[in-house]
């Protein structure tokens, strides 16, 4: 699942589980939560590490060499958010070589409380600008590759040397800043189908001037790195507008459909769940209007009068169409349902089995309805479910 997507996005929110693991759930069905983190960070032999790519994202690990053009763009700069303290570097690299793979807290602490001392918690407790000068480091020589993230342990990164966890062969393997843009390109395109110019670029937040130009030494502009990758030019037209948008599809992509347009595959592939306002799918809002026609942002970070949708809402998949979103809970063993709007009536089965499998998944054996729009279909929702259960 994470080669298909390229990307799985990492953040500090939890509802019903975190969000990478319910990119998995959406995709995979009901895997075991443990099962998930296990293939993602796997103690043995890495096989995903943690970088900078669409935000911070669990990667494959073969795709290190590719993310070189981003390390020698920040060494380069020679600084993010802070002044880099090089003595702290130093001594983080030491303490990593004499003992092996560290935490932050084991390297001396992620925060600096209030009173000046440092603090034991982790970076998802407080923004950059609370570090500790051991944090910075550490952080500094994760951006520039002289340390890697290939697991977390209670949802804290957990430091290493790259000579220590990569394959000899990543570990020398060095393309240019070109090829890497061109092998990433190649990603976004295979795992969203057909990409504009914009889609290109956010997918793993490459960065070219206006109209597509070269910025930042990337040195291709997206039109050269999306011919390089393979994919293939096409327009996207939708009803009512002109001119077409230029744009790119993968092979694959193309090849799931006919002459007439219509696809090709077998009925009952997609499959009906829950999406994480994270998943790649969706978390590009005006990629998701276009394609879906549906608007939706996340409001976790919006006061909460404001809220339209709701903390966490996440969107409902079905058929291959966004019909509706709900804003879980959990209570106990039971899954909230603290407020769900149904785009259509015909929305309403899929919204109760997509709630019904996501209380299972997460240890839930019950499902309760808070506030349904339209108010009109609440009854008929609350029987689907009830006959689920």
């Amino acid at each position: 699942m994470l080669r298909r997507v390229g990307a799985v996005q990492l953040d500090t929110i939890s509802v019903l589980a975190r969000s990478h693991e319910l990119v998995a759930y959406a995709r995979l069905g009901a895997v075991p939560r443990e099962r998930i983190e296990r293939a993602y960070w796997h103690p043995r032999q890495a096989t995903a590490f943690e970088y900078w790519s669409h935000a911070a994202c669990v990667l494959p690990i073969e795709e290190w060499p590719y993310y070189g053009f981003r390390r020698r763009a920040f060494a380069a700069r020679g600084m993010r958010w802070h002044e880099i303290p090089e003595k702290a570097c130093s001594e983080v690299m030491a303490r990593l070589q004499a003992n092996g793979a560290l935490n932050a807290t084991d390297l001396g602490g992620a925060r600096v409380e209030a009173d000046g001392e440092e603090g034991m918690g982790t970076a998802a407790g407080g923004g950059w600008w609370d570090w500790s000068e051991t944090k910075i480091a550490v952080e500094w020589l994760l951006d520039t590759g002289q340390v890697i993230c290939a697991r977390r342990t209670g949802w804290r990164r957990v430091y290493d040397l790259p000579e220590r966890v990569l394959p000899p062969e990543l570990l020398a393997a060095d393309p240019s800043d070109a090829e890497c843009v061109i092998h990433l390109a190649g990603i976004a395109g295979r795992a969203l189908g057909v990409v504009t110019r914009t889609d290109l670029a956010d997918y793993q937040r490459l960065r070219w001037g206006g109209a597509g130009q070269r910025q930042d030494g990337q040195a291709i502009t997206p039109d050269e790195a999306a011919t390089a990758a393979g994919l293939v030019p096409v327009a996207i037209a939708a009803p009512g507008t002109s001119p077409a948008v230029p744009a790119w599809a993968d092979t694959s992509a193309l090849e799931a459909y006919g002459a007439s347009g219509q696809p090709r595959t077998a009925s009952g592939r997609h499959r009906t769940t829950l999406l994480s306002p994270f998943d790649s799918l969706v978390w590009d809002r005006k990629r998701t209007l276009r394609m879906f026609g549906f608007e939706h942002s996340l409001e976790a970070y919006v006061p909460k009068a404001k809220r339209v949708h709701g903390y966490f809402a996440m969107p409902l998949l079905t058929r291959g169409r966004l019909v509706g979103r709900v804003d879980p809970a959990r209570s106990g063993r039971t899954l909230i349902a603290r407020q769900l709007s149904l785009d259509t009536a015909l929305a309403t089965e899929a919204m109760a089995r997509a709630l019904v499998e996501a209380a299972a998944w997460v240890g839930c054996d019950n499902v309760e309805l808070g506030r349904v729009e339209p108010v009109r279909l609440e009854p008929r929702l609350r029987k689907a479910i009830s006959d689920l259960i």
